[in-house]
């Protein structure tokens, strides 16, 4: 990993961006890293684009600002690109994952300009068949580690079990790490 790993979330409010951005940032906490996470809302109500930001480092990390230059951008809500500038400030060398039942090739036309890695996964529906809800936070997470090696599958199961089970039954536990696992592995990569 490089020395500050900068990640950018777009999606909407409900769809679980901010649990996400927080979840990774924890799992890569214990694995020694140093790290910040935050939201940036907007309306804050229900469907309303959100922005989160992830910052995973080996040194401490001093500044506290949006990402303005990820190296990575994940888009919960494929609605909103083409709504918005979702690349903007994505390095070359970065990562566009976007959460689509279609292939990473279509994402790669509707962003043309963009040269790094584009990935797809349709987290929605792994969601939809692992919890019973649209909430695609968790699936898109698993695709996200195994396309960016941020963390392992096995240093972010026992964060999201620890996390979830203060919350939810074991029922939902249980579907969200099928979810997570699910998304590790369906992940498509261009």
């Amino acid at each position: 990993m490089i020395s500050l790993l900068e990640i950018r979330w777009h999606g909407r409010a409900g769809q679980g961006v901010k649990t996400a951005a927080y979840l990774l940032a924890e799992a890569a906490m214990d694995t020694g890293k140093y790290i910040q996470a935050f939201p940036e809302y907007g309306a804050e109500r229900s469907g309303a684009p959100i922005a989160a930001f992830t910052r995973i480092g080996d040194e401490p990390i001093r500044i506290h600002y949006g990402i303005l230059t990820p190296d990575v951008v994940v888009v919960v809500d494929e609605s909103l690109i083409g709504a918005m500038d979702v690349t903007a400030g994505l390095k070359d060398s970065g990562i566009l994952l976007v959460n689509s039942s279609e292939g990473p090739e279509v994402y790669r036309a509707k962003v043309p300009t963009f040269k790094g890695k584009v990935a797809t996964v349709d987290a929605t529906q792994i969601a939809l068949d692992c919890i019973g809800r649209p909430i695609p936070n968790i699936p898109i997470m698993g695709a996200l580690i195994k396309v960016s090696e941020i963390v392992s599958l096995e240093d972010l199961e026992p964060r999201l079990r620890h996390k979830f089970s203060a919350k939810f039954n074991e029922q939902i536990v249980e579907g969200n790490v099928k979810a997570l696992k699910r998304g590790y592995e369906e992940v498509k990569v261009l």
